[in-house]
C-alpha cells in the first residue's frame, strides 16, 4: 500500500480545535503547578509580620522606651523574637549596609547619599517614618545651685565659655546622637570644649553627675523623663533635671515635659525615626507598624516622649491651692 493510501486529510478547523484544547491543558497544568495556597506561601519564609526572629539596630538613647516596644509586641506574638543591639547612632547606620539588620530606630532620616549608596549595595529603597520627638536633657548634681539655663549659657558651656567651671559630659564624645545635634543643632558645626568628657553611656552620664558637682550633663530624656518608670525614679533621686529658656517666650523657662516636647516649647527637640529596609512583608514591617500604631504610640505617650503619629491631646490644668 502507498504513502498516499494511508493519508487521510484534517480540516484546518479540526486542527485549530486541537491546537485550543492542547494549549489549554497545558497552561492549566503551569498554573495548578505553580499556584500554592497564601499559608504554604508564608511558611516558606523566613519569617512573618507575627513570626520568626530578627536582629534590630537601635540608638542606645531609647533602650528604656525601646525595651519596653519590644515586651509587648512579644507577649502579643509568642512566636516572634526580636533581638535589640543598643549602639551610638554611628554604629547603627554601619548596619544600614548589613543584609542581617532589616530595621534600625535613630534620630534622623537617611540622606540621598546614605539611600542611594543602600540602594546601589543591597538593590532595596529603605522606608523611614518619625514615631516620637524626644528630647536631650540636661542634668546636673543635686547640690548645684545651677539649674536654669538660657540657651546662650548652654552654648557657652559647651564651648568651654561660662562664668563658671561647668564640663559637659556626654553618653560619647563622638558618634553619638546626643554629640551629634549638639553639634549640628546648637553649636552649629563648630567643636565643643576639649575639657567636654565621655561616659560610657546614657546610665553612666547619669552616675558621673551624680558623683561630681562640676560636671553637668547631656542625656536623652527618655532616662530621666518618666515619672512611673522605676529605674528613672531611682536616677531622678541622684541628680536634677534642669530647666532652660523656653523656645516660644523668652524669660520663660521650661523642663523637657511631653507637653514641651510635643508643642517644640522645649528647645532641645529631636525625632526617632525608623528606618524599615526588609525585601518582604516580615517580622521586621510587623514591629515598626507596631511601633507606628495605635498600641506603639500609646506606649511612647505613657513613656512621656511624644507620639508623632497618634495626636496627644493637651489640656489645661487649673492648679487650687
Amino acid at each position: 500500500m502507498g504513502i498516499g493510501a494511508i493519508y487521510t486529510p484534517v480540516s484546518p478547523q479540526l486542527l485549530s480545535v486541537k491546537y485550543k484544547i492542547t494549549t489549554c491543558v497545558f497552561l492549566l497544568l503551569v498554573v495548578g503547578i505553580g499556584c500554592t495556597t497564601y499559608e504554604e506561601q508564608r511558611d516558606r519564609l523566613p519569617d512573618t509580620p507575627n513570626r520568626g526572629q530578627i536582629r534590630i539596630s537601635v540608638d542606645e538613647t531609647f533602650k528604656p522606651l525601646m525595651d519596653e516596644l519590644v515586651q509587648v509586641y512579644q507577649s502579643n506574638h509568642p512566636q516572634a523574637k526580636i533581638e535589640v543591639d543598643y549602639k551610638t547612632e554611628a554604629d547603627c547606620l554601619r548596619d544600614a549596609l548589613s543584609d542581617s539588620v532589616r530595621l534600625l530606630f535613630i534620630t534622623r532620616r537617611l540622606s540621598i547619599e546614605e539611600k542611594a549608596l543602600l540602594a546601589d549595595s543591597l538593590r532595596l529603597n529603605a522606608r523611614s517614618l518619625v514615631v516620637a520627638r524626644d528630647a536631650i536633657a540636661v542634668i546636673v548634681h543635686p547640690n548645684s545651685p545651677d539649674t536654669i539655663f538660657s540657651m546662650e549659657e548652654i552654648k557657652a558651656i559647651l564651648t568651654g565659655n561660662y562664668k563658671k567651671k561647668l564640663i559637659p559630659v556626654f553618653d560619647g564624645i563622638k558618634a553619638t546622637s546626643t554629640v551629634r545635634f549638639i553639634v549640628d543643632s546648637i553649636l552649629k558645626g563648630n567643636s565643643p570644649t576639649p575639657d567636654a568628657m565621655a561616659a560610657r553611656n546614657s546610665e553612666g552620664v547619669v552616675d558621673y553627675v551624680a558623683a561630681h558637682q562640676e560636671v553637668i550633663g547631656f542625656v536623652g530624656v527618655g532616662w530621666v523623663g518618666n515619672p512611673e518608670d522605676s529605674l528613672q525614679m531611682s536616677f531622678l533621686k541622684k541628680v536634677k533635671v534642669a530647666h532652660l529658656e523656653s523656645a516660644d517666650k523668652k524669660g520663660a523657662y521650661v523642663k523637657a515635659y511631653q507637653a514641651n516636647i510635643y508643642a517644640k516649647r522645649y528647645p532641645m527637640v529631636r525625632d526617632l525615626v525608623y528606618i524599615l529596609k526588609e525585601k518582604h512583608r516580615g517580622l521586621a514591617t510587623g514591629f515598626a507598624h507596631f511601633v507606628s500604631g495605635e498600641l506603639g504610640q500609646l506606649i511612647i505617650r505613657r513613656a512621656y516622649l511624644a507620639p508623632a503619629q497618634k495626636r496627644l491631646g493637651i489640656r489645661p490644668v487649673k492648679l487650687n491651692g
